[in-house]
């Protein structure tokens, strides 16, 4: 017996999408790199889901067999909804990936983690023979954290010690991620909490300086990584 998945059929963006024309063209662009029998990393975010939508309507269309590997329970269930199967990384490495970014700069470096999925993220990245990154004209920035802080995804009962390692680094601000919907802070993928910290610079060992930290699991930044800015 099959779940009735109309529960998921109407999954809504959390909010207004901007920029969502640029957005839907850039979805188009990656539904069109799809290929029969890809097993494929799916990102989160808004121009993610335009992307997921925009490859579901090619699958269907074209009669394409492939597998998804989600980041995220949002993605997760509007695959589902949408008719695309899907698998975890442990069952399946991806032949390629996509996903969108906070930020971008000149080097290809990225901020990435609004929605919580940065492990996630990363895993699909460096499992994967190449990996687009979606973005739309807002994203590019001179300098990473002009825009946006860096999200620290931290083990639950190490927040205060991170904190106080943080401290420790030249940073404008940092805040514990708090929810919309509910009391309390936001709770990661992976059950963790968010900082969001304000670095006063970022550099190209920022990264892993903020990785050996004991208590953080991962960083939103992307320092490094071999992806293809597709815009």
């Amino acid at each position: 017996m099959n779940w009735n998945k109309d529960f998921f059929s109407d999954i809504k963006w959390n909010g207004e999408i901007s920029n969502r024309e640029e957005k839907e063209k850039v979805a188009k662009k990656i539904a069109d790199k799809v290929k029969d029998g890809d097993v494929i990393g799916f990102g989160s975010g808004s121009t993610s889901l335009l992307a997921t939508i925009a490859i579901a309507k090619r699958v269907k269309k074209e009669n394409l067999n492939i597998t998804a590997i989600p980041t995220s329970h949002e993605i997760r269930f509007l695959c589902t909804s949408l008719g695309l199967k899907t698998a975890s990384i442990v069952e399946k490495k991806p032949d390629w990936s996509f996903d969108g970014a906070d930020e971008v700069n000149s080097e290809s470096w990225l901020i990435k983690g609004r929605g919580g999925a940065m492990f996630k993220e990363k895993l699909n990245i460096v499992n994967s023979k190449e990996t687009y990154i979606l973005v739309d004209s807002s994203k590019f920035v001179s300098n990473l954290g002009k825009k946006f802080p860096v999200p620290i995804e931290c083990f639950p009962d190490a927040i205060f010690s991170v904190k106080q390692e943080l401290t420790r680094f030249p940073i404008k601000s940092m805040d514990i991620r708090l929810a919309k919907g509910k009391d309390g802070p936001v709770i990661t993928e992976n059950g963790n909490f968010i900082l969001d910290v304000v670095f006063e610079k970022i550099d190209k060992n920022l990264e892993k300086e903020l990785k050996s930290i004991v208590g953080v699991i991962e960083t939103g930044l992307f320092i490094g990584y071999p992806v293809t800015i597709l815009q």
